[in-house]
């Protein structure tokens, strides 16, 4: 086991669609505060190019939120100190997919050993 394979990390993949600007943006204006406040860190965030291959339904954005645990996501998405944040994402928002993977670190690619990788493939 390879010291990455021990700094294992959940991420929360996000892609949708923006109906109301003003309510995503108030929404996302306080995730720089909060998500670390919850172990969250936001890795990337993008619009929509092309569809190189698969059947998927395109959404305009892409949003990934890396965090130190699926403690730390079930935290922040349940905490009901919260509850006036979500809906303004929910209300802002359309077709929209979120979906959570446990996974490894990738800042550094050779920190990875093969192990880590099958760890990750095998269930």
């Amino acid at each position: 086991m390879t010291e990455n394979s021990r700094q294992k990390k959940f991420y929360a993949l996000n892609m949708f669609d923006v109906v109301d600007l003003e309510k995503y943006l108030a929404y996302f204006s306080r995730l720089p505060e909060v998500a670390p406040q919850y172990g969250g860190r936001m890795v990337a965030f993008g619009r929509f190019q092309d569809n190189v291959t698969g059947d998927v339904t395109p959404r305009q954005v892409l949003f990934l939120v890396e965090w130190e645990s699926e403690e730390a996501f079930t935290s922040f998405r349940d905490d009901p100190e919260l509850a006036d944040l979500h809906p303004l994402r929910e209300d802002g928002t359309a077709s929209y997919v979120w979906q959570t993977f446990g996974g490894l670190d990738m800042s550094d690619p050779t920190a990875v050993s093969l192990d880590d990788v099958l760890a990750v493939l095998k269930p």
